[in-house]
């Protein structure tokens, strides 16, 4: 029996072929659980935050949520800046249009959400990208696959979650090693 208060960690990540171009992203659970998505066209930031995004939203009834994620854009977006582009209309604070406004709309909601339900909101943590963590490295690997799916033009998602996809053995780094 799991404890329902025990943190359940999810590592997260984002790749891109060219920056603008065919990106991914993906999220990849302690108990080897992940989803990932590609885009035919999108930046690396985009993938960044799609993958915390629905690493959120797939775990919306996960008390003690812990993501993990080596962009340092990523979580300042989601525990600093979104709510201040709100509140400047949409604006970064040298009064530019903020970039990715409607991905900073669906984090918004879905961290609202979790407060709404009477859950802890998210705790993030930062990862080094490439070292050795394995989740982030399974997030990465997923990710840049999603990637290269989206290379084809094709926007997609796939998970593992209701038993579509297998789990991952995230005992061991994925076979690229990164």
């Amino acid at each position: 029996m799991t404890d329902a208060n025990a943190p359940y960690i999810v590592a997260t990540d984002g790749a891109c072929k060219g920056n603008p171009g065919p990106a991914g992203w993906a999220w990849v659970g302690e108990d080897g659980h992940w989803a990932a998505g590609s885009l035919p066209v999108g930046t690396n930031n985009i993938g960044e935050l799609l993958g915390l995004l629905r690493a959120i939203e797939d775990h919306a009834d996960v008390r003690n949520l812990v993501v993990q994620a080596d962009s340092r854009y990523a979580i300042d977006t989601y525990s600093s800046w979104m709510d201040g582009h709100r509140r400047r209309g949409w604006k970064t604070s040298a009064g530019a249009p903020t970039k990715n406004r409607e991905l900073l709309e669906q984090l918004i909601a879905a961290r609202d959400a979790r407060r709404a339900a009477g859950l802890p909101d998210v705790k993030l943590e930062h990862v080094r990208g490439h070292s050795g963590h394995v989740l982030n490295a399974w997030a990465d690997e997923r990710a840049v696959r999603a990637s290269e799916h989206a290379a084809k033009g094709v926007e997609s998602a796939w998970s593992s979650l209701g038993g579509a996809r297998e789990r991952l053995d995230v005992t061991v780094a994925p076979k690229n090693g990164r």
